[in-house]
């Protein structure tokens, strides 16, 4: 009887799980190490678009995100500084109309638990909390792969190991001339609001985008419009941890006042600072490859990221399910099918983000050709991110 081939993953992350159940759904043997004791998703909401959906959707999670996620019905666009509303982008059925999905708004964590329960119940996948992947190495019989738990060492030999462990991934720096993690000198300043303690007139069925020189602001519902999701982003020195919004309040503080009373109603405010991995550095090395942020870190502006690793996860299952007698030349394939595509919306997202902090001269030329071009024609110039499938 022919062996069950096994991969390794280290992170259990929204892309490491999805990477995980769909291998698992491929024939394959799956060990998911997790370094926290408990899986535990950093950050807030994400804005969950049909080419994430997709993928997700083929798993079979539609219905469980549907039932925590919110679909709200349009974006809109509005000046920090007068308050003045710039576009508005029809999402809901417009938007499931011209891109076949709808465009869902989900607490990260919400997300990650759905994953989470659809991997346990896989018996093709082994969950190992409080387990690190500490390195590896490659030899003539595959790969060799050193795990610690408890601070004990073992080894395993998986046929392939992918390292989906984030931005500040320990396994990127084993691959020679793999990119370095390069800090933006932008903060997002995160924090929830429920719904019951926003101010009157804050509607819980759009996204808001707030833009302005010093930062933007975008807001959008998550759990089913229980909870408001706010994210503030400030061009700002890193420092991680941080949560006294004063420097949020010095850069913003005299914006309109409806965004700065929704603002206001915020009473716990974590940062985060923004960090990018450049794609054009390298992802693989033989029998092992990075996958999502580990890979290709990108700026939050087009909220793309999550949807990056997802994808990022189909592709190389699909490119590891067909040549699963050759991990190596099938993760080369997975890099090379999927580089040309993040390496376009790493770069839309950083000219997004100059787009959205312009100056008052240059802010007030952007305002006017957004205002003329109109929301859909807006929303269009991004169909080609949108309509992405599965299968390429």
């Amino acid at each position: 009887m022919e062996r069950t081939p096994a991969v390794a993953i280290a992170g259990a992350g929204i892309g490491g799980l999805t990477a995980a159940l769909l291998l698992a759904r491929a024939g394959f043997q799956v060990d998911l190490f997790e370094r926290q004791p408990a899986l535990t998703e950093a950050g807030a909401g994400i804005q969950l678009t049909p080419n994430a959906a997709r993928v997700l959707d083929s798993l079979g999670l539609g219905k469980a995100i549907a039932a925590r996620a919110s679909t709200p019905r349009a974006l809109i666009v509005r000046s920090g500084r007068s308050g003045r509303r710039i576009a508005t982008m029809p999402l809901g059925e417009n938007f499931e109309r011209g891109f076949g999905l709808p465009y869902r708004t989900i607490h990260r964590a919400d997300l990650q638990r759905i994953l989470a329960e659809a991997a346990v119940a896989e018996a093709a996948i082994d969950l190992h909390l409080g387990a690190t992947i500490a390195g590896f190495a490659s030899h003539e019989r595959g790969l060799t792969a050193i795990v610690e738990t408890g601070g004990r060492d073992r080894e395993i030999g998986p046929d392939a190991l992918i390292g989906a462990d984030g931005v500040g991934s320990d396994l990127r720096a084993l691959i020679p001339g793999a990119a370095e993690r390069r800090p933006s000198l932008r903060t997002a300043w995160r924090t929830l609001i429920p719904a019951t303690d926003l101010p009157s007139g804050v509607p819980l069925d759009i996204v808001g985008l707030w833009l302005g020189s010093a930062g933007h602001v975008v807001h959008y519902p998550i759990r089913s419009g229980e909870t408001l999701n706010v994210v503030a982003v400030i061009r700002d020195e890193p420092k991680p941890g941080r949560s006294d919004a004063d420097v949020l309040w010095r850069r913003i503080g005299h914006w309109a006042k409806p965004i700065l009373a929704l603002l206001a109603a915020a009473t716990d405010w974590q940062a985060w600072p923004i960090s990018t991995v450049d794609p054009r550095g390298p992802w693989t090395d033989g029998r092992f490859a990075l996958l999502g942020d580990a890979a290709h870190a990108m700026s939050p502006f087009i909220a793309q990221g999550g949807a990056m690793a997802i994808e990022d996860a189909a592709v190389l299952a699909r490119r590891l399910a067909a040549q699963r007698h050759d991990p190596a030349a099938a993760l080369a394939a997975y890099e090379a099918e999927r580089r040309p595509r993040v390496r376009r919306v790493w770069r839309t997202a950083e000219t997004t983000a100059d787009l959205y902090h312009m100056g008052l001269l240059t802010g007030a030329v952007r305002n006017a050709g957004m205002r003329f071009l109109g929301g859909r024609a807006l929303l269009n110039r991004y169909g080609w991110i949108y309509r992405w499938t599965p299968g390429g």
